[in-house]
């Protein structure tokens, strides 16, 4: 009976750790934890999956568009004829990522929405505009 009673406390607590890890992610759409650091979740060559203009799908107008994030800070973006390379770094807790260095950019910060090994989801203000952009691995 002894072991019954422990084997049912062992799976209650099993439940509830794994309830609260699930709730306890930093960014909002991601769907639980994991081993891997953020530093090397973004770090890889990124493609558009959907990209979104004021909660309107503009995807097909950045098809074909990239970027790359390295361990060493490095950015690179690129789309068609168009390109460019600067530096990141992870800010406010890791809940942003602020990309300096990028030609016509002075900076721009991207609020973290979604970061695991398959998908990058961010979006950052131009103005008044919201540009929100969901990747996934090249």
């Amino acid at each position: 009976m002894k072991s019954i009673q422990k084997m049912f406390t062992l799976a209650i607590v099993s439940v509830m750790m794994m309830v609260g890890f699930q709730s306890c992610s930093q960014y909002p759409d991601n769907n639980g934890i994991t081993l891997v650091s953020k530093t090397d979740r973004v770090s890889k060559a990124w493609k558009v999956e959907n990209y979104k203009l004021n909660s309107t799908d503009y995807t097909s107008l950045v098809s074909g568009y990239t970027e790359t994030y390295t361990k060493t800070g490095t950015f690179s973006f690129q789309w068609a004829i168009l390109g460019g390379t600067g530096t990141w770094k992870f800010q406010n807790n890791d809940a942003e990522i602020l990309i300096t260095g990028v030609t016509n950019v002075s900076s721009k910060t991207l609020y973290i929405l979604k970061l695991e090994e398959t998908a990058f989801w961010y979006y950052y203000m131009d103005g008044t505009d919201r540009k929100e952009y969901h990747l996934v691995p090249q």
